[in-house]
């Protein structure tokens, strides 16, 4: 038996506010998209254009306050090839929440508050 990971999920509240912050920040454009008949709620599959595992956002059309996070410290990470030009690019749009300077890492932000670590590509 083998599994193979295929997306994260983050509930959003504002789902155009939450894809135009991934796909500045990080590159990651719409895969694929799921909204039911009844418009309830949208499902939107975000990637990278090479890896296969996805960023799910989900946005729920009866959700009337932003979402409390609270103490659960989890994240997603990314790595990139130009660690220099990332790091200016995510202080330019004020999205950087943490450095780690010693470690050589940072995180950043998105609208609902979930920390994505940026790391160097080879460490």
């Amino acid at each position: 038996m083998e599994f193979t990971f295929a997306h994260n999920n983050f509930n959003v509240f504002n789902l155009d506010k939450s894809l135009a912050f991934y796909r500045e920040a990080l590159g990651l454009q719409e895969m694929r998209r799921y909204e039911p008949p009844d418009k309830s709620f949208i499902i939107v599959y975000l990637g990278d254009g090479k890896s296969s595992h996805y960023l799910e956002l989900t946005w729920l059309a009866d959700r009337k306050d932003p979402y409390d996070l609270g103490d659960n410290e989890f994240h997603l990470a990314f790595k990139t090839d130009d660690f220099a030009a990332a790091h200016a690019k995510h202080e330019k749009m004020g999205c950087i929440c943490f450095e780690n300077k010693a470690m050589g890492i940072y995180f950043i932000n998105d609208p609902d508050d979930y920390w994505i670590e940026i790391v160097p590509h080879k460490r």
